[in-house]
Protein backbone atom coordinates (compact mmCIF):
# COMPACT_ATOMS: atom_id res chain seq x y z
CA UNK A 1 0.00 0.00 0.00
CA UNK A 2 1.13 3.61 -0.66
CA UNK A 3 2.22 5.62 2.39
CA UNK A 4 -0.46 8.95 1.66
CA UNK A 5 1.07 12.18 1.47
CA UNK A 6 0.31 14.56 4.49
CA UNK A 7 -0.32 18.21 5.32
CA UNK A 8 -1.05 17.50 9.14
CA UNK A 9 2.13 16.54 10.59
CA UNK A 10 2.45 17.77 14.42
CA UNK A 11 6.14 19.03 15.62
CA UNK A 12 5.74 16.10 18.05
CA UNK A 13 5.35 13.28 15.65
CA UNK A 14 8.31 14.56 13.22
CA UNK A 15 10.40 14.76 16.34
CA UNK A 16 9.36 10.60 17.28
CA UNK A 17 10.94 10.25 13.85
CA UNK A 18 13.91 11.17 14.62
CA UNK A 19 14.22 9.72 17.61
CA UNK A 20 13.46 6.38 15.75
CA UNK A 21 16.70 3.59 16.04
CA UNK A 22 19.09 4.40 12.91
CA UNK A 23 18.14 1.45 11.40
CA UNK A 24 14.42 1.85 11.71
CA UNK A 25 14.47 5.04 10.30
CA UNK A 26 16.25 4.35 7.64
CA UNK A 27 14.32 1.41 6.52
CA UNK A 28 10.83 3.34 7.27
CA UNK A 29 12.64 5.97 4.97
CA UNK A 30 13.53 3.64 2.57
CA UNK A 31 10.57 1.69 2.13
CA UNK A 32 8.61 4.97 1.22
CA UNK A 33 11.06 6.42 -1.30
CA UNK A 34 10.53 2.92 -3.40
CA UNK A 35 6.78 3.04 -3.41
CA UNK A 36 7.20 7.33 -5.36
CA UNK A 37 10.92 6.65 -6.79
CA UNK A 38 13.41 4.55 -8.52
CA UNK A 39 15.68 3.59 -5.62
CA UNK A 40 18.63 3.62 -7.74
CA UNK A 41 18.19 7.41 -9.94
CA UNK A 42 19.61 10.47 -8.85
CA UNK A 43 18.17 13.49 -10.44
CA UNK A 44 21.40 15.64 -11.61
CA UNK A 45 21.34 19.43 -11.43
CA UNK A 46 23.64 22.26 -11.85
CA UNK A 47 24.11 26.12 -9.95
CA UNK A 48 25.82 28.61 -11.49
CA UNK A 49 25.27 32.06 -9.35
CA UNK A 50 24.46 34.37 -11.98
CA UNK A 51 24.88 37.74 -9.97
CA UNK A 52 27.72 37.05 -7.35
CA UNK A 53 27.91 39.14 -3.79
CA UNK A 54 26.43 42.53 -3.06
CA UNK A 55 23.87 40.79 -1.04
CA UNK A 56 22.18 43.44 1.75
CA UNK A 57 20.65 40.75 4.14
CA UNK A 58 22.58 39.68 7.09
CA UNK A 59 21.69 35.66 6.52
CA UNK A 60 24.65 34.58 9.13
CA UNK A 61 25.46 31.52 7.05
CA UNK A 62 25.83 33.58 3.45
CA UNK A 63 29.32 34.59 2.15
CA UNK A 64 27.64 37.14 -0.11
CA UNK A 65 25.88 39.36 2.28
CA UNK A 66 28.26 42.49 2.16
CA UNK A 67 28.52 43.21 5.17
CA UNK A 68 30.69 40.39 5.97
CA UNK A 69 34.22 40.03 4.96
CA UNK A 70 34.28 37.26 3.10
CA UNK A 71 36.46 38.37 0.45
CA UNK A 72 33.84 37.09 -2.64
CA UNK A 73 33.42 40.01 -4.17
CA UNK A 74 29.79 41.99 -5.47
CA UNK A 75 29.71 41.18 -9.84
CA UNK A 76 27.05 42.45 -12.23
CA UNK A 77 24.76 39.62 -13.55
CA UNK A 78 26.16 37.32 -16.01
CA UNK A 79 25.15 38.04 -19.68
CA UNK A 80 22.97 35.44 -21.48
CA UNK A 81 25.63 34.55 -23.65
CA UNK A 82 28.09 33.44 -20.94
CA UNK A 83 24.90 31.58 -19.01
CA UNK A 84 24.17 29.87 -22.22
CA UNK A 85 27.90 28.66 -22.14
CA UNK A 86 28.08 27.55 -18.89
CA UNK A 87 24.27 25.51 -19.30
CA UNK A 88 25.51 23.87 -22.21
CA UNK A 89 28.33 22.85 -20.47
CA UNK A 90 26.10 21.50 -18.21
CA UNK A 91 24.28 19.43 -20.47
CA UNK A 92 27.05 18.03 -21.79
CA UNK A 93 28.69 17.06 -18.68
CA UNK A 94 25.15 15.10 -17.99
CA UNK A 95 22.79 17.92 -15.88
CA UNK A 96 19.38 17.52 -16.75
CA UNK A 97 18.16 20.82 -14.62
CA UNK A 98 20.14 24.27 -14.89
CA UNK A 99 19.66 26.06 -11.45
CA UNK A 100 20.36 29.45 -11.44
CA UNK A 101 21.01 31.91 -8.90
CA UNK A 102 21.36 35.98 -7.94
CA UNK A 103 22.08 37.77 -4.53
CA UNK A 104 19.22 39.97 -4.35
CA UNK A 105 17.21 40.60 -1.13
CA UNK A 106 14.31 41.42 -3.91
CA UNK A 107 15.09 42.13 -7.91
CA UNK A 108 13.81 44.94 -9.63
CA UNK A 109 11.14 44.79 -12.38
CA UNK A 110 14.22 45.16 -14.94
CA UNK A 111 16.50 42.74 -13.39
CA UNK A 112 13.61 40.09 -13.42
CA UNK A 113 13.33 41.11 -17.28
CA UNK A 114 16.94 40.32 -18.02
CA UNK A 115 16.53 36.93 -16.54
CA UNK A 116 13.58 36.26 -18.66
CA UNK A 117 15.67 36.63 -21.03
CA UNK A 118 18.75 34.59 -19.41
CA UNK A 119 15.61 31.64 -19.04
CA UNK A 120 14.44 31.29 -22.35
CA UNK A 121 18.09 31.09 -23.27
CA UNK A 122 19.08 28.20 -21.77
CA UNK A 123 15.46 26.43 -21.55
CA UNK A 124 16.10 26.74 -25.65
CA UNK A 125 18.85 23.44 -24.94
CA UNK A 126 16.10 21.42 -23.67
CA UNK A 127 17.45 21.84 -20.11
CA UNK A 128 14.83 22.22 -17.08
CA UNK A 129 15.43 25.47 -15.70
CA UNK A 130 15.65 26.42 -11.73
CA UNK A 131 16.10 30.38 -10.53
CA UNK A 132 16.69 31.34 -7.08
CA UNK A 133 16.41 35.29 -7.09
CA UNK A 134 14.72 36.60 -3.65
CA UNK A 135 11.52 37.72 -2.81
CA UNK A 136 9.41 37.93 -5.56
CA UNK A 137 6.15 39.77 -5.99
CA UNK A 138 2.81 38.16 -7.89
CA UNK A 139 3.79 40.20 -11.52
CA UNK A 140 7.31 39.37 -11.18
CA UNK A 141 6.47 35.26 -10.87
CA UNK A 142 4.26 35.44 -13.73
CA UNK A 143 7.17 37.29 -16.10
CA UNK A 144 9.49 34.31 -14.92
CA UNK A 145 6.31 31.82 -15.43
CA UNK A 146 6.13 33.19 -19.14
CA UNK A 147 9.66 32.97 -19.88
CA UNK A 148 9.60 29.16 -19.42
CA UNK A 149 11.12 28.90 -15.56
CA UNK A 150 9.95 25.47 -14.19
CA UNK A 151 11.62 25.75 -10.70
CA UNK A 152 11.57 28.86 -8.32
CA UNK A 153 14.21 28.13 -5.14
CA UNK A 154 13.23 30.20 -1.93
CA UNK A 155 14.18 28.04 1.03
CA UNK A 156 12.89 28.28 4.38
CA UNK A 157 15.90 28.06 5.84
CA UNK A 158 15.12 27.06 9.36
CA UNK A 159 12.51 26.44 11.62
CA UNK A 160 9.94 29.36 12.73
CA UNK A 161 11.44 29.56 15.99
CA UNK A 162 14.69 29.65 14.95
CA UNK A 163 14.58 32.11 12.75
CA UNK A 164 14.91 34.86 14.18
CA UNK A 165 18.75 33.88 15.76
CA UNK A 166 20.05 33.63 11.93
CA UNK A 167 18.39 36.44 9.60
CA UNK A 168 17.23 39.92 10.93
CA UNK A 169 16.60 41.44 7.26
CA UNK A 170 13.25 39.56 6.53
CA UNK A 171 10.61 38.20 7.91
CA UNK A 172 9.59 34.25 7.84
CA UNK A 173 6.31 35.08 6.80
CA UNK A 174 8.00 36.75 4.08
CA UNK A 175 9.63 33.65 2.76
CA UNK A 176 5.52 32.12 2.69
CA UNK A 177 4.77 34.82 0.40
CA UNK A 178 7.05 34.57 -2.20
CA UNK A 179 6.13 30.53 -1.92
CA UNK A 180 2.92 31.46 -2.20
CA UNK A 181 3.56 34.02 -5.46
CA UNK A 182 4.90 31.33 -6.92
CA UNK A 183 2.63 28.71 -6.62
CA UNK A 184 0.25 30.94 -7.76
CA UNK A 185 2.17 31.65 -11.01
CA UNK A 186 2.35 27.97 -11.46
CA UNK A 187 5.56 27.42 -11.21
CA UNK A 188 7.15 24.35 -9.52
CA UNK A 189 8.90 25.06 -5.91
CA UNK A 190 12.34 24.24 -4.76
CA UNK A 191 12.15 24.72 -1.31
CA UNK A 192 14.65 23.49 2.16
CA UNK A 193 16.81 24.90 4.72
CA UNK A 194 20.25 24.32 6.24
CA UNK A 195 20.84 22.32 9.21
CA UNK A 196 23.83 22.39 11.25
CA UNK A 197 23.27 26.23 12.11
CA UNK A 198 23.38 25.76 16.07
CA UNK A 199 19.62 24.62 16.02
CA UNK A 200 18.49 21.92 18.25
CA UNK A 201 17.29 18.55 17.19
CA UNK A 202 13.53 19.67 17.77
CA UNK A 203 13.67 23.07 15.48
CA UNK A 204 15.08 20.72 12.64
CA UNK A 205 11.80 18.96 13.29
CA UNK A 206 10.30 21.89 12.74
CA UNK A 207 11.81 23.52 9.59
CA UNK A 208 10.83 19.94 7.80
CA UNK A 209 6.66 19.86 9.53
CA UNK A 210 7.11 23.57 8.29
CA UNK A 211 7.85 22.46 4.90
CA UNK A 212 5.66 19.02 5.11
CA UNK A 213 2.51 20.99 6.02
CA UNK A 214 2.77 23.70 3.20
CA UNK A 215 -0.35 23.64 1.34
CA UNK A 216 1.75 21.35 -1.37
CA UNK A 217 4.86 19.85 -1.23
CA UNK A 218 7.54 21.36 -2.78
CA UNK A 219 8.75 19.34 -5.65
CA UNK A 220 12.46 19.50 -4.77
CA UNK A 221 13.66 19.48 -1.38
CA UNK A 222 17.16 21.14 -0.58
CA UNK A 223 18.85 19.56 2.46
CA UNK A 224 21.98 21.82 3.26
CA UNK A 225 24.98 20.61 5.30
CA UNK A 226 26.12 24.01 7.12
CA UNK A 227 29.54 25.26 4.59
CA UNK A 228 30.87 27.43 7.17
CA UNK A 229 33.07 30.31 5.59
CA UNK A 230 35.55 32.44 7.43
CA UNK A 231 33.93 35.84 8.20
CA UNK A 232 30.36 35.21 8.39
CA UNK A 233 28.68 34.97 12.09
CA UNK A 234 28.54 30.98 11.94
CA UNK A 235 32.25 30.09 11.19
CA UNK A 236 33.35 28.05 14.34
CA UNK A 237 29.96 26.42 14.65
CA UNK A 238 30.01 23.23 16.09
CA UNK A 239 29.90 20.90 13.34
CA UNK A 240 26.46 18.55 12.84
CA UNK A 241 26.94 14.76 13.64
CA UNK A 242 26.64 13.11 10.44
CA UNK A 243 24.53 10.68 11.29
CA UNK A 244 21.87 13.22 12.43
CA UNK A 245 22.49 14.58 8.87
CA UNK A 246 21.37 11.15 7.70
CA UNK A 247 18.43 11.36 10.08
CA UNK A 248 17.38 15.02 8.35
CA UNK A 249 17.50 13.09 5.21
CA UNK A 250 15.18 10.42 6.12
CA UNK A 251 12.55 12.21 7.87
CA UNK A 252 12.42 15.07 5.17
CA UNK A 253 11.69 11.26 3.12
CA UNK A 254 9.07 10.40 5.06
CA UNK A 255 7.53 13.44 5.42
CA UNK A 256 7.07 14.47 1.60
CA UNK A 257 7.07 10.87 -0.12
CA UNK A 258 6.98 12.40 -3.52
CA UNK A 259 9.52 15.13 -3.85
CA UNK A 260 12.70 15.09 -4.95
CA UNK A 261 15.23 15.65 -1.85
CA UNK A 262 18.26 17.13 -2.65
CA UNK A 263 21.71 16.91 -0.76
CA UNK A 264 22.97 20.15 -2.24
CA UNK A 265 25.31 22.82 0.27
CA UNK A 266 27.92 20.85 2.63
CA UNK A 267 28.60 17.57 0.01
CA UNK A 268 32.29 18.86 -0.70
CA UNK A 269 32.48 17.83 3.30
CA UNK A 270 30.70 14.47 3.25
CA UNK A 271 33.07 11.01 2.22
CA UNK A 272 31.25 8.91 -0.15
CA UNK A 273 30.11 6.49 2.56
CA UNK A 274 28.34 9.51 4.00
CA UNK A 275 26.84 9.85 0.77
CA UNK A 276 25.38 6.68 0.05
CA UNK A 277 24.17 6.34 3.41
CA UNK A 278 22.26 10.12 2.02
CA UNK A 279 20.77 8.14 -0.68
CA UNK A 280 19.62 4.98 1.01
CA UNK A 281 17.64 7.29 3.49
CA UNK A 282 15.82 8.89 0.51
CA UNK A 283 18.36 11.71 -1.06
CA UNK A 284 17.90 11.40 -5.14
CA UNK A 285 19.35 14.70 -6.28
CA UNK A 286 22.28 16.56 -6.28
CA UNK A 287 24.23 19.36 -7.85
CA UNK A 288 26.80 18.62 -9.87
CA UNK A 289 29.68 20.40 -10.95
CA UNK A 290 32.46 22.15 -8.90
CA UNK A 291 30.92 25.42 -7.88
CA UNK A 292 27.78 25.60 -5.67
CA UNK A 293 27.25 29.39 -5.90
CA UNK A 294 30.40 30.69 -3.99
CA UNK A 295 31.00 27.33 -1.90
CA UNK A 296 33.02 23.74 -3.38
CA UNK A 297 31.46 20.84 -4.56
CA UNK A 298 32.56 17.65 -5.81
CA UNK A 299 33.76 17.68 -9.02
CA UNK A 300 32.04 15.53 -12.24
CA UNK A 301 34.58 12.82 -12.48
CA UNK A 302 34.15 11.90 -9.04
CA UNK A 303 30.40 12.09 -8.46
CA UNK A 304 30.80 9.89 -11.96
CA UNK A 305 32.74 7.25 -10.25
CA UNK A 306 30.77 7.12 -6.97
CA UNK A 307 27.32 6.61 -9.17
CA UNK A 308 29.05 3.41 -10.92
CA UNK A 309 30.35 2.02 -7.71
CA UNK A 310 26.73 2.43 -5.85
CA UNK A 311 24.72 1.06 -9.15
CA UNK A 312 23.00 4.92 -9.73
CA UNK A 313 22.16 6.70 -12.77
CA UNK A 314 20.87 10.16 -13.71
CA UNK A 315 17.17 10.66 -13.15
CA UNK A 316 15.33 11.32 -16.65
CA UNK A 317 13.95 14.47 -16.55
CA UNK A 318 9.72 14.84 -16.77
CA UNK A 319 8.72 16.01 -20.04
CA UNK A 320 5.71 17.69 -20.23
CA UNK A 321 3.72 17.37 -23.39
CA UNK A 322 3.13 20.56 -25.41
CA UNK A 323 6.14 22.55 -23.73
CA UNK A 324 8.84 23.99 -25.56
CA UNK A 325 11.15 21.49 -23.86
CA UNK A 326 9.26 18.38 -24.69
CA UNK A 327 9.32 19.98 -28.77
CA UNK A 328 13.13 20.55 -28.16
CA UNK A 329 13.86 16.80 -26.80
CA UNK A 330 11.65 15.66 -29.62
CA UNK A 331 13.40 17.02 -32.02
CA UNK A 332 16.60 15.85 -30.44
CA UNK A 333 15.66 12.02 -30.71
CA UNK A 334 14.11 11.95 -34.67
CA UNK A 335 17.47 13.98 -35.40
CA UNK A 336 19.89 12.07 -33.28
Amino acid sequence: MTTAIRHDWSREEVERLFALPFNDLLFKAQTIHRQYHDPNAVQVSTLLSIKTGGCPEDCAYCPQAARYATGVKAEKLMSVEAVLAKAQAAKDAGASRFCMGAAWRSPKDRDVAKVAEIVSAVKSLGLQTCATLGMLSQPQADTLKAAGLDFYNHNLDTSPDFYGEIIHTREYQDRLDTLEHVREAGLRTCCGGIVGMGESRAQRAGLLATLANLPEHPESVPINRLVQVAGTPLAGTEALDPFEFVRSIAVARILMPASVVRLSAGRESMDDALQALCFAAGANSIFYGEKLLTTGNPDVEHDRRLFERLGLKPMEIEIEPGTVHADIVAHDHATA
